[in-house]
């Protein structure tokens, strides 16, 4: 895909012969098929999907035709969500002891502190469903969905820090320039729908009580890959997608003869310079106008039912809550958009965490319940993934002062949980384990790299054969560690 190695092959006479054929036979081909459904003859750009998959893509059957990612950003305390550990009530202000921690590397927040003072959790456990999963009471909607869930205790990560965690969590690297997730499947299986992006970011509101970690676009980039496939980031507040809306003076018939007239003129480009990024212009174009009627459609929530929006909660109304954009991202997966990403911050407790945790529990919780509940009740769960998961866990030890009914934790990468539901996902599941400190895994470890693999094996793609030639390298999501598919917690 390099635009000088795309011009050197224009100029060569076989190269010609051979790409003249092919387009001459695609023009000669919807010439005919238009004129068999006596249609007037579009030009193939303008036929075809805008975004469609790949060649031999997906490599098999799919479970997940789409996935929704919940991302939980700034690192929520695996101890007081869903890693259980009673037996830490006896060992409250105790130092952690040197055979746990085992040098182990920490953040410049905590390694000036002279003791590491274990922190139990302060909030209650139970276990629910048939199935017997521990949940704290700060997840009162979540507990009810345990039986359509698989909670992962054993993920880990390399990152310490939330920028490189989160590039890592999305992309696969902790450098940045990597494509994400997203866009990795946006690229693959392309989109069933033609008026909507392949990929959606949301990034609903979020307390303003809470520390909240900046959100970097590189975690819903194309990076190398064509940037067609870059998420398109929702807006929370106001018009949902900038300069979507023409200009006043300026009728969608006028807008449709200048997109056809610089399309044209695109394509006279691509012919002489070979830069796919010309065909990206084009699709991208071609996409803004039909989101002018798709995305208010979209977004306007008039027609749901009330019992509907009685199952999101009363902040359903409010745009940019989480609420609504679970509601929305329900929405987009019945129209089959491929990857719905949603980006909720305020999660980073190092101080104050059991006042803080438990507001952004009380933002999130009922609308993860509801979107599930939502999707499972319209028979969309099935070929659905959903995704629960912060860039990395908390510390036992507290940070700063600890006493019974306040602390702090730092970042933890060593283990942390997350939950999946849906499309090839086993449910009532709880897998992986961690010592009684919740500090290491002690079974069934998975890598970020294993989980990535997991998430496109769902999709129905091979993460060893899916592949992309950038800077000399075969870039792969999971990267050239070994990674595998987590085939316990599949269905």
């Amino acid at each position: 895909m390099n635009p000088a190695h795309e011009f050197l092959n224009h100029l060569t006479r076989r190269q010609f012969f051979s790409g003249a054929g092919l387009a001459m036979g695609g023009v000669a081909l919807n010439l005919l098929a238009s004129r068999l459904r006596g249609a007037p003859a579009r030009h193939p750009a303008l036929e075809a999907r805008v975004h469609p998959p790949l060649a031999g893509f997906p490599h098999f059957a799919p479970k997940a035709k789409r996935i929704i990612y919940l991302h939980m950003n700034g690192g929520p305390s695996q101890l007081d969500t869903f890693d259980y550990k009673p037996q830490l009530q006896e060992r409250f202000d105790q130092d952690l002891p040197e055979s746990i921690r085992m040098g182990q590397r920490i953040t410049t927040m905590t390694s000036g502190q002279t003791r590491f003072p274990v922190a139990p959790s302060i909030f209650p456990f139970a276990q629910h469903g048939q199935c017997g999963t521990w949940v704290s009471d700060l997840l009162p909607y979540t507990s009810r969905i345990v039986d359509d869930i698989a909670v992962v205790r054993s993920v880990h990560t390399h990152a310490i820090n939330h920028d490189p965690a989160c590039t890592f969590l999305m992309t696969g690297s902790e450098i940045p320039g990597k494509a994400s997730l997203g866009s990795w499947l946006s690229y693959g299986l392309g989109s069933e729908n033609n008026d909507l992006p392949a990929f959606v970011v949301l990034t609903p509101k979020f307390s303003p009580k809470v520390a909240a970690q900046a959100l970097f676009t590189r975690m819903w980039s194309s990076g190398f890959l064509p940037t067609s496939h870059t998420g398109v980031a929702l807006r929370a507040q106001g018009d949902p997608v900038l300069f979507l809306e023409n200009p006043a003076g300026v009728d969608p018939a006028t807008r449709r003869s200048m997109l056809d007239s610089l399309g044209e003129f695109n394509r006279l480009s691509h012919a002489r310079y070979g830069d796919p990024e010309t065909l990206t212009r084009i699709a991208q174009y071609e996409m803004a106008f039909r989101m002018q009627t798709s995305v208010p459609e979209l977004t306007d929530f008039s027609g749901e039912s009330p019992a509907t929006l009685e199952l999101y909660g009363p902040k359903v109304k409010e745009p940019g809550s989480f609420a609504a954009s679970c509601l929305l991202a329900r929405r987009l997966a019945e129209r089959n958009v491929r990857v719905i990403q949603i980006n909720h911050r305020g999660w980073d407790q190092h101080g104050t965490l059991p006042e803080h945790l438990k507001i952004q529990c009380l933002d999130t919780d009922q609308g993860c319940y509801a979107l599930i509940a939502d999707l499972k009740q319209r028979g969309l769960l099935d070929d659905t993934l959903v995704v629960w998961a912060g860039e990395f866990g908390r510390t036992v030890y507290s940070q700063g002062t600890l006493t019974k009914t306040n602390y702090g934790r730092d970042h933890h990468p060593r283990c942390f949980s997350v939950w999946l539901a849906g499309g090839g996902v086993k449910c009532g599941l709880v897998y992986g384990e961690t010592d009684d400190f919740s500090y290491n895994i002690v079974k069934d470890p998975v890598s970020l790299h294993d989980l990535n693999a997991t998430l496109l094996h769902c999709m129905g793609v091979d993460h060893a054969k899916f592949s992309f030639k950038s800077q000399g390298l075969d870039q792969r999501l999971t990267g050239v560690e070994p990674a595998r598919v987590v085939r316990e917690i599949l269905a």
